[in-house]
C-alpha cells in the first residue's frame, strides 16, 4: 500500500509560487525523509499533507484520502500522528500521567507502558516532565505521536539541538517505531540522520522535487567518483604519483577513481616500491551532504529568494495540534 502520494502539487502565496509541481510517493511502513532548504516548500508541502493548509493544485492522497476535503481530514486526524519541534506538556506531571492523558483523547489507543517502552522512556516513567533532559522530551514527544496508534507519523526535525548521544538515542527510538508498523515521513537538516534512519528520500529546492531515491543512490552517489587523499612522500613529486591527480594543496594529494580498489593497489604498491608509507590516507565517496548541497545550491542561485543553506526552526503554529 502507498501510504502518501503526491501528483502535481502547486500552492501559491500571491504570485509566489512556493510548490510546483511536487510528485513524490511514501510506501507504508518505511522512514521516508524530505529533504531541502528553508523556503524551499518543503514546509508547505508538510502543512498540506497534515491537511493545515489547503492546495491550489494537483492530488494528494494520505492513506488513500484527500486531507483537503473536511470528511477525509477527520477520518485522517485519528490515523495519523504529529511531532513538531515544539509541543506543549504540563511539566509537573510524570511521563506515565502525560502518555496516559493522551491516550484518553483517542478511540482506540495503544497501550501506555508498551509506547513508553518502544521510545525508551522505561526508567523514566514515573519521572517528573520537568526533570527529563532534552533527549528524553523528544522522546516524550515521540511517545504522544504514536499512543493514538497513527498509521502514519509526521516527524519535523526529530533531533534538533540534541547532543550527539541524544541523536542516537532518538535514531534508535524512530526505528523501533517504524519496526512496529508505523509508516514515518519525517523532515531533518541533519544528512547523517537521513543516512541513518530513511529509506526513500526526495529533495525540493525551488518548489520542486530535485533528486529522490534511496540515500546510497541519490544523484549518483553509488556510481560517484571515489576520492583518494594522501600526503606525498618526502622526495616525491606529483608527476611520480601512478594516477591522475585532480588536486593537490595544503600538502595533500586527492586523485579520483572508478574502481577505487585498483586505484589504492597502484598506490599502495607505489609507496612501498619507495619504501615509505602514505600518511593521512583517506578514501572517500560523495556523502549525502555533498550530493545535498550540490543539488540545492545549483537552485538556489535560479532562484535567488531560496537559501542554498541554513536552518530557521519551525515553531509550533497556532491551530495545529497532534491530534
Amino acid at each position: 500500500m502507498t501510504a502518501v502520494a503526491v501528483e502535481g502539487l502547486l500552492k501559491k502565496y500571491g504570485d509566489h509560487e512556493a510548490v510546483r509541481g511536487v510528485d513524490f510517493a511514501v510506501e507504508e511502513g518505511e522512514i521516508f525523509a524530505l529533504l531541502g532548504p528553508n523556503g524551499a516548500g518543503k514546509t508547505t508541502t508538510m502543512e498540506i499533507l497534515e491537511g493545515f493548509r489547503e492546495r491550489d493544485g494537483g492530488d494528494v492522497r494520505v492513506l488513500g484520502k484527500d486531507p483537503g476535503q473536511k470528511a477525509d481530514g477527520r477520518w485522517l486526524r485519528g490515523q495519523i500522528g504529529l511531532v513538531l519541534q515544539d509541543i506543549a506538556v504540563e511539566p509537573y506531571l510524570s511521563v506515565r500521567e502525560t502518555v496516559a492523558r493522551n491516550a484518553g483523547y483517542y478511540p482506540a489507543p495503544r497501550d501506555v507502558d508498551e509506547v513508553i517502552d518502544l521510545v525508551g522512556l522505561d526508567e523514566k516513567r514515573g519521572a517528573k516532565v520537568k526533570d527529563l533532559s532534552g533527549g528524553q522530551k523528544r522522546r516524550l514527544d515521540l511517545a504522544l505521536g504514536v499512543i493514538g496508534d497513527p498509521q502514519l507519523l509526521f516527524l519535523d526535525e526529530p533531533t534538533t539541538g540534541f547532543d550527539p548521544g541524544a541523536r542516537r538515542g532518538a535514531w534508535e527510538a524512530v526505528r523501533n517505531l517504524r519496526d512496529a508498523g508505523t509508516t514515518i515521513l519525517l523532515t531533518t537538516h541533519y544528512m547523517d540522520e537521513a543516512q541513518a534512519l530513511a529509506d526513500n528520500v526526495a529533495v525540493i529546492a525551488a518548489g520542486r522535487i530535485v533528486a529522490a531515491g534511496t540515500p546510497d543512490t541519490l544523484g549518483g552517489r553509488d556510481s560517484a567518483l571515489t576520492r583518494i587523499r594522501f600526503a606525498l612522500p618526502a622526495g616525491a613529486a606529483i608527476g611520480e604519483v601512478p594516477l591522475t591527480v585532480a588536486d593537490a594543496e595544503d600538502g595533500l594529494v586527492t586523485v579520483e577513481a572508478k574502481e577505487a580498489t585498483s586505484a589504492l593497489h597502484r598506490l599502495t604498491s607505489w609507496a612501498l616500491e619507495r619504501g615509505t608509507t602514505l600518511e593521512r590516507l583517506t578514501v572517500e565517496q560523495p556523502t549525502l551532504e555533498d550530493v545535498y548541497l550540490g543539488l540545492t545550491s545549483a537552485y538556489a542561485e535560479q532562484d535567488a529568494s531560496i537559501p542554498a543553506t541554513g536552518r530557521k526552526p519551525r515553531g509550533r503554529r497556532p491551530g495545529r495540534s497532534r491530534r
